[in-house]
């Protein structure tokens, strides 16, 4: 038998878990301060996957009749390198692509930006991190200086009086951070800003809180307005302002239009919900967090600073018992955008074209600057060049034909590419497409780290042998990297690239220096920068800029164009408790699948009545670019002037073949979350009903040290909670249930 102390493999809270492996693999969790030993519905079936019977096993190489057969490690690497020189010797270096994903540990993240900078010598890589962080990322460096996720721990969250969160369903996304909002919602002060009444709109009933529901894309406009009542009203820190930051007066001139009535009428929020929270805010203990309900806009940029304008003009950052925050979503969203998948940037969350960068990073990898690249372009505009100025691609991590905007358009584009490479543990729907696909490691099979949303740096650990035939991402670049007679090192060991990624990261805003794999498993905690020691609240005393003060930064709004014009409604997307971004995993989790078969789209029953659906119903949503049916859940949790649909599914009920190619002009963030649509019933649909899981209560475990359980449950059409501390592991066997409700506390 064997044991590891490990992470879990889905978002970026990391709950602490114990995987142990005999006659099978089981999942208990462990106590660590984000999860205190919970875990959700996701994270108690993460072991199922590992014995997974659609596992890739060995390489698989498109044949003339057009199939996928296997073939040998050998054989499928001679391809992969083949293809690279040929595109480059024809096309340039900037023909061959990298497309990483936020789900690789930080030692696969670094190799994969090394080995397109210097064994391919593109500039062309980016990540899928760009679908999630990148607007929130943009306005915390222009802001701060510095982009992490929480700058403080996020148990710091426990005593806060109110939270202000806007655009984050963490009831489905991560179930067990429920337990740090406790002491907000027995105050009454948890405000959630959602155009859904969504799991953790619902936290706010019965005195808890408030649900402040706007129309999808006005959440900038929502911000200005709070700004506009807070200066207005003499709630603002003036002293904190003078003190710690730049540009206030310009900002005072921004929100000026910005006045209660006017952004009432702009966002639906009625004016005494909205003075009412900007004076609960200015009450003191009051945290401000944001996630991709906010940002996954073509202003989200502009949005995620008008969040953060709020917080610095109320005071709030950088001090004990308030603060901002932006909540990572993937995995290793936060690492994995610091150490060089991102198309700009080297390790260290460094920029590629800042001159002692270069010169540092290439002193490390033993090359000259001048043989780095420049930088490359963002994710969605690299994926535009598919099959035109871009001819071989490789997608580490990352399932695209699920997960990024107008998938049909893009689908052609990959099929356009004279060579399609993709490393995974399944045949995801891109894996369908490639030319060449190479079975990778799970999370339990690997050594490594992570970054959680926190930015604390933490062990991945091997907790049992991946099956004969799959190979490390480490192992693969290595034996690229050789074929290709790429300079620099290449090693396979975790840990010694790990040292390497250390020093490479040295002096920069991410600074990993002090750290390595030995000193990580000594359970220190390892917030970065790291150098000497950790930094869980980098800006208690000053700001990352050079003056160490804080930029305010003007944004301003358009109010956005009427939906239902001509019979149009607004697309909004976001997730499922039982899924899990592009389904690659969870769809193959029985459990999960099961409790979640398909995706429904969410749609208000006047809505429904004028146009003719029923629940249950098979629906069309189209636009220009594209059409989904999915059934129809009738339901006042949503706006009579908007839908919702998951985006975990392929084919037919992939949400992205709506959502279109454009983006912030700042972050190149795509807009996900506002699309024109129109809705309509499919008369004589003979496809039988698929049953729906009922939602269930939000179910919070008792144990010791935990924050006082959450009051309230989450009925209706809303997806249900599930946050356990039981020691009900779930198991490769399938004779051992993942923990049932009726071990759990309701409340």
């Amino acid at each position: 038998m064997s044991s590891a102390d490990t992470h879990c493999p889905y978002c970026a809270l990391q709950c602490a878990m114990t995987v142990t492996h005999d006659s099978a693999t089981t999942v208990t969790g462990r106590d660590f301060p984000t999860n205190r030993g919970g875990l959700c519905a996701k994270g108690w079936t993460s072991a199922e996957l590992l014995a997974s019977p659609h596992r890739l096993r060995m390489p698989l190489l498109r044949q003339p009749d057009g199939t996928l057969a296997e073939t040998t490690w050998d054989e499928a690497l001679d391809a992969v390198a083949r293809a690279f020189r040929e595109t480059k010797a024809t096309h340039g270096p900037d023909a061959n692509a990298i497309f990483g994903g936020g789900g690789l540990t930080n030692e696969k993240a670094y190799q994969l930006g090394k080995f397109a900078r210097v064994a391919l010598g593109t500039s062309r890589i980016d990540y899928n991190g760009r679908f999630c962080m990148s607007s929130a990322a943009a306005a915390s460096n222009r802001a701060f200086g510095m982009d992490r996720g929480l700058p403080f721990p996020v148990t710091d969250l426990d005593d806060a009086r109110t939270i202000l969160l806007l655009g984050s369903n963490v009831a489905a996304t991560m179930p067990p951070f429920l337990a740090h909002l406790a002491g907000a919602r027995a105050a009454g002060g948890l405000i959630v800003v959602d155009p859904r009444r969504s799991a953790t709109a619902r936290l706010t009933e019965d005195g808890a809180g408030t649900h402040l529901q706007p129309a999808p894309g006005t959440d900038l406009p929502l911000l200005l307005g709070l700004t506009h009542i807070v200066l207005a009203e003499g709630l603002a820190d003036r002293p904190y302002i003078e003190e710690r930051t730049n540009g206030f007066d310009a900002l005072r001139r921004s929100v000026s239009a910005w006045w209660p009535e006017r952004t009432s009428t702009t966002t639906g929020v009625p004016v005494a919900q909205l003075r009412e929270t900007a004076r609960r805010l200015a009450a003191g203990g009051a945290y401000i967090l944001t996630g991709r309900g906010v940002e996954q806009h073509v202003d989200g940029t502009a949005t995620a600073t008008a969040a953060i304008n709020l917080a610095l003009v109320l005071g709030l950052v950088g001090r004990e018992g308030s603060g901002y925050g932006t909540l990572t979503g993937q995995g290793n969203g936060q690492g994995g955008r610091e150490h060089g998948q991102k198309a700009d940037q080297l390790p260290g969350y460094r920029s590629i074209r800042d001159p002692e960068a270069r010169r540092h990073v290439a002193g490390v990898w033993g090359i000259e600057p001048h043989e780095l690249p420049d930088a490359g372009i963002p994710a969605t505009a690299l994926l535009g060049e598919l099959g035109g100025p871009v001819k071989t691609l490789l997608v580490a991590g990352s399932n695209v034909v699920v997960s990024a905007p107008d998938v049909d358009a893009l689908r052609d584009r990959l099929q356009a590419l004279d060579t399609l490479i993709v490393c995974d543990f399944f045949l995801s729907e891109t894996a369908e497409l490639a030319d060449i696909v190479l079975p990778v490691l799970q999370w339990a099979e690997e050594e490594g780290t992570m970054t959680s949303l926190e930015g604390r740096v933490i062990r991945r650990r091997q907790a049992l042998p991946g099956p004969e035939g799959a190979r490390s991402e480490l192992w693969i670049m290595s034996e690229l990297a050789r074929r290709l007679g790429a300079a620099s090192t290449w090693s396979i060991d975790p840990a010694e690239v790990f040292d390497e990624l250390a020093r490479a990261s040295e002096g920069g805003v991410a600074d990993y220096s002090g750290l390595s794999h030995a000193l990580l498993d000594t359970g220190i905690e390892a917030y970065w920068p790291y150098r000497s020691e950790g930094t869980p609240r980098p800006f208690t005393q000053r700001f990352a800029h050079a003056d160490g003060r804080a930029r305010l930064v003007p944004v301003d709004a358009t109010p956005p164009t009427p939906t239902d014009r001509g019979g149009d409604l607004t697309l909004t997307t976001g997730r499922y408790l039982q899924q899990y971004q592009s389904g690659t995993q969870t769809r193959r989790v029985a459990e999960l699948n099961g409790a979640r078969p398909e995706a429904r789209l969410e749609i208000h029953p006047a809505t429904a009545s004028r146009l003719g659906i029923r629940e249950g119903a098979l629906v069309s949503v189209s636009n220009e670019r594209g059409e989904v049916r999915a059934r129809a859940t009738v339901t006042t949790d949503i706006r009579h002037d908007t839908v919702f649909l998951p985006f975990h599914y392929a084919g037919d009920e992939c949400a992205n073949r709506l959502t279109e190619a454009i983006v912030d002009p700042t972050s190149a963030m795509p807009e996900f979350k506002r699309t024109r649509v129109q809705v309509k019933a499919i008369p004589d649909a003979t496809t039988p009903p698929i049953p729906h899981a009922t939602a269930s209560p939000v179910v919070v475990a008792e144990h010791p040290g935990v924050a006082p359980a959450l009051v309230g449950v989450v009925g209706g059409a809303a997806p249900g909670v599930l946050v356990t501390s039981a020691p009900s592991p779930s198991s490769l066997s399938p004779s051992t249930p993942s923990p049932s409700t009726e071990e759990e506390t309701h409340v």
